[in-house]
């Protein structure tokens, strides 16, 4: 489904990603790991169109997608979930919802903003309040709601666990699990390295831009030596509203 060549992404004099190949193919889970400035988000970036390559080819279903806009891959079933979530604070929850169908114009845009609702009931009690009342989890649920929104085959998530209590936190992987068994195919970039290889098939582990290694998802959690010196304790959580979450919706 999705295939990378020897991408490059240069800011000014810095290469921030070094000729990186990786695959995910269809209904797959992909873990994309390595430590803080390993180049992960430049990659994600550049997959999503936010920043345009210095070199290299991003195929999506066999054609070439280097040079496409967001636009085009969101069209195309690529989507971004962005670290920090970054939705619309001064809107509704029900209007971010509406943002995700904003390259759709067919009929069916109502009924899958209602198939959020009822996979997530704490945003559908709040569907016309302002998306800031939420909490760091229910705010990570209307993010990849969102992105569900516009129909995609891939989702590419961006650290989504970051300051999520550790309830949210397995409620998260529980969801990932969920839309996987959907045909959602997951490129995840995660730092909770435990959790992400166990939803995930495959890995990479990216070190200052390159790829250091490729294997199954067994085999890297398996791999001590590669854990402790490029993957860290893997709970890099910061507790954001620990004692304040509300319980998860199923």
């Amino acid at each position: 489904m999705l295939e990378v060549s020897h991408l490059d992404v240069t800011y000014g004099r810095t290469r921030a990603v070094k000729s990186v190949s990786l695959t995910v193919a269809a209904g797959e889970v992909v873990a994309v790991l390595g430590a803080n400035g390993a180049g992960k988000t430049s990659l994600l970036r550049a997959l999503q169109g936010a920043v345009r390559p210095s070199g290299g080819k991003i195929r999506f279903d066999g054609k070439d997608m280097t040079n496409q806009s967001s636009a085009a891959r969101v069209r195309s079933g690529m989507v971004l979930v962005p670290e920090g979530r970054q939705i619309f604070v001064s809107m509704s929850v029900h209007e971010n919802l509406q943002m995700g169908a904003y390259l759709r114009s067919d009929a069916d845009i109502a009924r899958d903003i209602e198939a959020i609702y009822e996979r997530f009931p704490n945003l559908a009690e709040r569907r016309h309040m302002s998306a800031k009342t939420l909490s760091g989890g229910e705010q990570q649920m209307l993010a990849i709601g969102r992105a569900l929104v516009s129909r995609p085959r891939l989702i590419m998530l961006d650290e989504p666990s970051l300051g999520l209590s550790p309830l949210f936190v397995e409620r998260l992987f529980d969801l990932l699990a969920e839309l996987n068994s959907d045909d959602i195919a997951i490129l995840l970039v995660e730092q909770n390295t435990s959790m992400a290889l166990d939803v995930a098939s495959r890995g990479y582990v990216l070190e200052l831009g390159s790829v250091l290694l490729e294997d199954t998802a067994a085999a890297l959690s398996s791999n001590t030596a590669l854990t402790e010196a490029y993957l860290g304790g893997g709970q890099d959580t910061d507790q954001e509203g620990s004692e304040h979450e509300r319980a998860p919706a199923r």
